[in-house]
Order: C-alpha cells, then sequence, then structure tokens
C-alpha cells in the first residue's frame, strides 16, 4: 500500500499541472509532442481536455501517469502536482505506488489494454490482493462488488469470464472497475467511448459522471468529440500542437468561443437547433511536431491569421468571465462574435 504523504492543504488543486513539455527522439530529430502545458484540476471537479489526433493529449496523460515508453519520448521540462506531491521527480518504486492509489487512467481500447489470457475477475482481484494485502476470498468478494457498481449484470456468474467474451460498452465498464478499484483521488479517461455505439457512449458517460460523483474524485476526459463531453463537463482545455489553445468553463466555451480553432471544432458539429445548415470543416492539417512555425502554429489553417500570427507566438490571454483564456492574437475579436 501506498505510504507517501500528500498534502491536504485546501488551498492547493487536486492536481496541478505546470509547464509540462515532452518530447521524442526520432530519426535523429526531436519531435515536441507536448509543449508548455498547464492546467489544474479540483476535487469533484470533471475536467475535459480535447483536440484533434496527434494535438498531444494523450501523451500529457501518460507523461502525468509516468506510463511514457522511456526512450523514445523523455520529459523535458515542467511539473506535475498530485495534492502537492511532485510526481516528476519522485523515483519509479514510489511513482508506481501512485498509480492506482492516488491517479488511475482508463484506456481507449478495452481489449487490447486487458489481458486475454486471465479472466476479468482475476484481473480486478489482482488490484486488492497486491495492492490492499487482500485473501483471495476477500479480494473475490470486492470484485463481484465493484462490477455490480459499474453495472455489469450478473457480476458473480462472470468472473470467470474472459475479456473477448464481453461486449465492447462492458470491457470498458471492466477497466472503469479495474481503475477504481482502489479508489484514486483522479481518474483520467483516454477516449472512453471510443468504437462504441452513440447508445453504448451515453451510458458510460453517465457511469462516469455518477461514478465521480460517488467517489468525489477529479476527472480528466480525453476525447476528440466535443458532443462527448458537453453534458458531462464542468470546464474545458482545447489543446493544439501540443498547447493550450483556449481554456474556460464548458458553459462558456460553446457559447462564445475565444480561439478560431475552438471556433472551427464548434461549427464542424452538427447541431439540433441548426436543421439543414451546412457544416464547415476546419481546413489543412495540424502541424508537423518535429517542425512547429515560429508563430502561433494554428496560423496556417486560420481564417483570422494576419502578420503577427505567423511572427509571434501568442499568450494565453484572459478574456470574458473569470477562468477563460485563450492563445490568440484576436481572441476578444473572436470572443465578441460568439457562436450565434
Amino acid at each position: 500500500m501506498d505510504q507517501t504523504p500528500v498534502s491536504t492543504d485546501q488551498n492547493e488543486p487536486l492536481l496541478a499541472v505546470e509547464d509540462l513539455s515532452v518530447q521524442f527522439r526520432v530519426r535523429d530529430q526531436d519531435v515536441r509532442a507536448v509543449n508548455g502545458l498547464s492546467y489544474s484540476l479540483a476535487e469533484g471537479e470533471t475536467l475535459a481536455i480535447l483536440g484533434e489526433s496527434g494535438s498531444g493529449k494523450s501523451v500529457a496523460a501518460q507523461a502525468v501517469m509516468g506510463i511514457l515508453d522511456t526512450p523514445p519520448a523523455r520529459v523535458t521540462g515542467g511539473s506535475v502536482r498530485l495534492r502537492g506531491q511532485e510526481l516528476l521527480d519522485l523515483p519509479e518504486r514510489r511513482r508506481r505506488s501512485f498509480r492506482g492509489d492516488h491517479i488511475a487512467m482508463i484506456f481507449q481500447d478495452a481489449l487490447s489494454a486487458l489481458n486475454p489470457v486471465f479472466t476479468v475477475g482475476d484481473q480486478i482481484s489482482e488490484m486488492f490482493q497486491v495492492h490492499r494485502g487482500m485473501k483471495r476470498k476477500e479480494a473475490k468478494a470486492k470484485t463481484i462488488e465493484l462490477m455490480e457498481r459499474v453495472r455489469i449484470p450478473s457480476a458473480a456468474t462472470r468472473l470467470g469470464d474472459y475479456p473477448h467474451q464481453f461486449s465492447g460498452g462492458m470491457r470498458q465498464r471492466i477497466m472503469i472497475a479495474m481503475a477504481l478499484a482502489l479508489e484514486p483521488d483522479v481518474l483520467i479517461a483516454d477516449e472512453p467511448t471510443t468504437a462504441l455505439d452513440v447508445t453504448v457512449q451515453a451510458q458510460i458517460m453517465r457511469l462516469l459522471a455518477d461514478l465521480q460523483d460517488e467517489y468525489r474524485m477529479g476527472l480528466i476526459l480525453i476525447t476528440h468529440d466535443l458532443g462527448v463531453v458537453a453534458g458531462v463537463a464542468d470546464r474545458i482545455v482545447v489543446m493544439y500542437a501540443g498547447s493550450v489553445a483556449e481554456e474556460a468553463s464548458a458553459k462558456e466555451l460553446y457559447a462564445r468561443p475565444a480561439h478560431p480553432y475552438t471556433a472551427g471544432l464548434l461549427a464542424s458539429v452538427p447541431r439540433l437547433d441548426r436543421k439543414g445548415e451546412q457544416l464547415v470543416p476546419i481546413k489543412g492539417t495540424p502541424p508537423n511536431p518535429a517542425s512547429l512555425p515560429p508563430g502561433c502554429p494554428f496560423a496556417p489553417r486560420c481564417p483570422r491569421a494576419q502578420a503577427i500570427c505567423t511572427d509571434e507566438r501568442p499568450t494565453l490571454t484572459p478574456v470574458g468571465e473569470s477562468g477563460h483564456r485563450a492563445a490568440c492574437h484576436f481572441a476578444e475579436e473572436v470572443y465578441g462574435a460568439g457562436t450565434e
């Protein structure tokens, strides 16, 4: 069991990520996957991290968890604090003890994340036996209780089943059960509804929201889908090219984005109140992380780009309500336009 002390200071955020940078060494060149990422998470809060594939959101989550493959990846700077405890400086043995006990992660491909040669009951029970020192019988009882909590029907009779015997939605519930086994302070869900149909997506998101409320944990949802987090996120961080493009409360971000990238994402999502309107895709592709442009990384795709955008990299600027920030030279203008 983890004995590493963590701060109980109420002024400390539950999780604080500051200026995090991650690089990959690939074919004699440095690929900058995460560039000065900062965000915080409060107890009981749901933070959504949005971005296209390649934006760095999953790499950043793996860095926070301490599960990056090194090499080729390496954390080149920044800080990750959980209740005031710096994680990046911890020896691997102590970092490993934090995983599960204090911070856990649900991966997007449950079939690959689960071991195909062990029953789901054994895989969940192992968490209690290894981390809590429970005997096999006690761990089995806890496993059944946990499987029932994540709403797996006939849990007691399915302990002996293997991952391939479950549907995609049920496998994701098993992953959630494993992540919650030790009641972590922070749960990171990386694309938790990938490859699931819309009905099952809604069920999984509702389950996560209910469990978060029950455990009072901080929840980070990583996704490329604006629709998935619309009804569950408290705050949203939009990532582009490895850094924060915009951060705001969910309500404000959907109503009044302050970054052209966020506005473009919203314009490309179908809305019930705009039937018949043509969706507008964002032109172009994200920049190569091995050769990021000197100015704003979104400038080559931005309809508002001007000379300053290609010359100077914008900083996160406060706009609108408290806590709303955008990394755009024209954030006030974009914010003023809203989505109406």
